[in-house]
């Protein structure tokens, strides 16, 4: 069963290489153009619509208050999704892009959420990269966290909510397609903000990194086939890990994480791997990206770029253009979260506002009292 599988799910990839093959002759341009991104792409309204589309998920709890979901529509042309927003006190920035590229598909999904849970400010970030089709990410953007904002633990115990959720998601949405041949997956790395507290989740190769005072810190390891430690993992629940142009699952599959891949579900799960970050002023911004971005910009690249943009929208887009100049392939999707220090009016306010000047020293004020007094008595005689 289990070589037959592996076959079938060949078979089925050679199909997608077929397609995106068909679908890069779309692109002319692309193919003889050069390597730097083509302007004229990027700056036409049909192809990166910049879109700000705000809807309430009324799936929330009532509990749990409103929930803002700023995930833009599809690109029906295959351009690029952007957008972005900011929270009321003005202390956190979020911008996305997202953009097919030359994949004759999309298979890349994210999703942005902002809510309050019992008076406290919870923000929620993913972004889902589908492999051998686009259902089991789009699953996730759609019930990955609506899920974990509904686990009874959430806020209490975040990092066991987030473990738990992850896994159960992954056996609902197996559940969903038991009696379909497909075997689709999908990454996740997702970042949940409560409060000053980031929690990082990860499963497969997308990635997080966090900016401090400029320096790219990853929160996420990519899990690739040839980790040792994830090799031992997969052997030992009996396995193998093969090279077939890069390292594989059963020389099918070139992570070893992900949501989904029902056929290689014994080895290939969908734990996540969390890491916990208590936020201060030193830090400045997240990244988050499938891997269309981080195949061809290491993470100090991707904070440079970012930072170099005061707008979250502008860095996130910026981030696309160069991943897609560099020469991605894939579907690029990017998610920019920009950490204020200070309110707008704060900053401005200690911009504008001079500096007092020192006051005289008191010896000063002595001598210049008895230099007068000393004048005044000439003058009496």
């Amino acid at each position: 069963m289990v070589c037959s599988s592996y076959l079938r799910t060949v078979i089925l990839q050679a199909g997608n290489i077929q397609k995106v093959t068909e679908g890069l002759l779309q692109f002319p341009s692309f193919r003889k153009g050069p390597k730097n991104f083509p302007t004229a792409t990027f700056s036409s309204n049909r192809i990166f619509p910049s879109i700000r589309r705000m809807m309430v998920d009324t799936s929330a709890t009532a509990n749990q208050g409103s929930t803002t979901n700023s995930s833009p529509e599809k690109d029906d042309n295959g351009g690029c999704a952007s957008g972005g927003w900011k929270i009321e006190d003005g202390k956190l920035g979020c911008g996305y892009s997202s953009f097919r590229g030359k994949r004759a598909s999309m298979e890349d999904f994210f999703d942005v959420k902002t809510c309050k849970i019992n008076g406290q400010t919870v923000c929620l970030f993913g972004i889902f990269d589908g492999h051998g089709g686009s259902r089991a990410a789009e699953y996730l953007k759609e019930n990955l966290f609506k899920n974990l904002m509904n686990h009874p633990e959430f806020l209490t115990n975040t990092k066991v909510a987030i473990s738990e959720t992850y896994q159960q998601t992954d056996s609902d949405f197996l559940e969903s397609g038991k009696d379909t041949f497909r075997d689709d997956g999908s990454t996740a790395s997702t970042a949940v903000l409560v409060g000053n507290h980031l929690y990082v989740a990860n499963v497969g190769d997308s990635r997080t990194v966090i900016s401090k005072l400029g320096k790219a810190i990853p929160l996420s390891e990519d899990h690739k086939p040839n980790r040792s430690d994830e090799r031992k993992r997969i052997e030992n629940a009996g396995g193998v890990v093969m090279w077939a142009g890069t390292w594989r699952v059963g020389g099918v599959l070139a992570m070893s994480r992900a949501f989904g891949n029902r056929m290689l579900k014994q080895f290939v799960v969908a734990e996540p791997e969390i890491q916990e970050q208590e936020l201060d002023e030193e830090f400045e911004l997240l990244v988050l990206a499938s891997d269309g971005l981080w195949d061809v910009v290491p993470n100090e690249d991707a904070v440079t770029l970012a930072l170099s943009e005061q707008e979250p929208e502008l860095a996130a887009r910026k981030l696309i253009e160069t991943a897609f100049s560099r020469g991605s392939a894939d579907n690029i999707t990017c998610i920019v979260v920009r950490l204020y220090n200070q309110s707008p009016t704060t900053q401005t306010q200690t911009q504008t506002q001079p500096e007092p000047e020192p006051e005289p020293a008191p010896e000063t004020k002595t001598d210049a009292t008895q230099t007068q007094t000393e004048t005044e008595t000439k003058k009496a005689e």
